[in-house]
């Protein structure tokens, strides 16, 4: 269920499907950050496929709104930790460490706030990500932000949508 505002850009089935089809051997038994979640669909979908947990944050009431039901709907509330507000706060109360993340911020940020993305990112790395982890980030086609922390070994695009998968950088010594 979507709310009914513009505060949530729903991914293509196309898109979601290649990026599933590519992400199905890491979703049994994993922990999943859903970052900027919306209604949860990147979330949820882990946990019909397998995952032990989701975790999803997001700060708009009308999308939590839409989670909260989605949750109820697919019977996965015991599987789900909702945390509704700035995950830039919120990420340092979540106690497991994540082996696939979404990153999927508003559009804006990647323009207006880059520094905080980029400081969230170089977190999930240090501290909340399991030693394996992918980081799935979605942006507009033209935007490029480079995580610190994280290496790309995937890029989609899908019309004005780019799609990067990565894995935590690992130091040269």
């Amino acid at each position: 269920m979507a709310p009914r505002s513009d505060a949530t850009r729903p991914i293509t089935d196309r898109a979601k499907q290649s990026i599933f089809d590519v992400l199905a051997p890491l979703i049994p038994d994993a922990i999943v950050f859903d970052c900027f979640c919306g209604t949860g669909s990147m979330g949820l979908e882990c946990l019909s496929r397998g995952a032990v947990r989701a975790w999803f944050f997001d700060a708009d009431r009308s999308a939590l709104d839409g989670l909260r039901k989605n949750i109820d709907a697919v019977r996965v509330k015991d599987r789900s930790k909702v945390l509704a507000g700035d995950i830039f706060k919120l990420i340092k109360s979540a106690p497991d460490r994540a082996g696939l993340i979404f990153l999927d911020p508003p559009y804006r940020f990647l323009v207006e706030r880059p520094a905080p993305l980029m400081a969230l990112a170089e977190e999930f790395a240090q501290k909340h990500a399991a030693p394996d982890a992918t980081l799935v980030f979605r942006h507009d086609t033209k935007d490029k932000l480079t995580l610190p922390g994280w290496t790309p070994y995937d890029v989609r695009t899908y019309g004005t949508m780019t799609i990067e998968l990565l894995k935590m950088a690992r130091n040269s010594e």
